[in-house]
């Protein structure tokens, strides 16, 4: 005769808390409309995606939200650094627009930095219209959805629920705590064919991202940059591994599998590439003084023979036309659109 084991005991301390997470689920579920899905998916569930089921702890719940009838396809995570340098930033948006225009999911963390790059270069490539007829991008997150980590990404999680998904783990009224963010990373590299780390310091959740892909077997790929930059040595470190070197988006469409891109024509625009050089001789002579890693005014003046006020007048209108950005500690970079 079989002996039913014995039911695990209950606190009556954790009763108001268990019926508090259901309420505010439940309040959250409510809130779903056409223009914008809210889901729970539990292990088995049909819309549950079958990526995370080769992790060996997959989430037993899944929470979304966005286009829940948009089926992504093939996907590519692009991650990197909170403080990027502006090249950065401008390389992973020109990046996850072109991914992006050729098929592709992006998938980030909705993070500050490199994340947000992502997803609006995805964005601004996806279809108008409230609902795209496909799934842009995937943010996944270390809070509930009922929330939004940082704030200053309001606007950007609305966007991203405008045009693909918000995914977590973690129930609503889950606050954003520093341990919920690691395993969100395995998410990210769970859900994506290949992981793209943009600029990354040596110790950064991104690197922990590659190195999850990594032991899935999935595709890695990095932006070398500056031996300078303190943002250039996680990159380059993955490069040393094995990972692909990635100067255009052809770098990472042709690794993919070539099902995935039969429909749709490859890119080879190249974001890491320098502008043509101003017609004007003091614009030239500023930029070729620049040269490709930041430098200080006086290193500028020094290099270029050119006086304080010309000097001034020309990274003026070069930051103006987007060729030139101001970073903290009065250095200038050089920018390639």
């Amino acid at each position: 005769m079989h002996t039913p084991s014995p039911a695990i005991p209950v606190s009556p301390q954790d009763l108001p808390a268990s019926l508090a997470a259901c309420e505010r689920t439940q309040a959250w579920l409510a809130q779903s409309t056409p223009e914008r899905q809210h889901a729970v998916w539990a292990l088995g569930d049909p819309q549950y995606p079958a990526a995370l089921l080769a992790l060996h702890d997959p989430p037993p719940v899944l929470f979304a939200c966005g286009q829940l009838a948009h089926t992504p396809g093939v996907c590519v995570a692009v991650v990197g650094s909170r403080n990027p340098s502006p090249q950065g930033r401008e390389n992973a948006r020109a990046l996850a627009n072109s991914l992006q225009s050729a098929g592709l999911c992006v998938v980030s963390g909705l993070a500050l930095g490199i994340d947000g790059s992502a997803h609006q270069g995805a964005l601004q490539a996806a279809p108008s219209g409230l609902a795209s007829p496909g799934c842009a991008t995937i943010a996944v997150v270390g809070t509930g959805l009922d929330r939004v980590y940082p704030r200053a990404h309001h606007a950007l999680a609305q966007q991203v629920a405008a045009h693909g998904w918000l995914i977590s783990e973690l129930p609503p009224g889950t606050p954003p705590l520093a341990h919920h963010f690691p395993r969100r990373n395995r998410l990210i590299a769970a859900l994506s064919s290949g992981v793209l780390v943009v600029e990354a310091a040596l110790k950064s959740g991104s690197l922990i991202t590659a190195e999850l892909a990594l032991a899935m077997g999935k595709e890695v790929f990095a932006v070398p940059g500056s031996i300078h930059s303190p943002l250039s040595r996680g990159c380059h470190a993955l490069l040393r591994q094995g990972a692909k070197l990635v100067e255009t988006v052809q770098d990472v469409l042709e690794e993919l599998p070539m099902h995935a891109l039969s429909h749709h024509t490859p890119l080879t625009d190249a974001p890491a590439q320098m502008p043509a050089m101003p017609s004007d001789p003091v614009h030239s002579a500023l930029l070729d003084a620049l040269g490709h890693d930041p430098q200080p005014l006086d290193v500028l003046l020094w290099r270029s023979g050119l006086g304080i006020e010309q000097a001034m007048c020309a990274l003026h209108d070069l930051s103006q036309a987007g060729k030139v950005a101001d970073m903290p500690g009065g250095l200038y970079q050089r920018l390639g659109r």
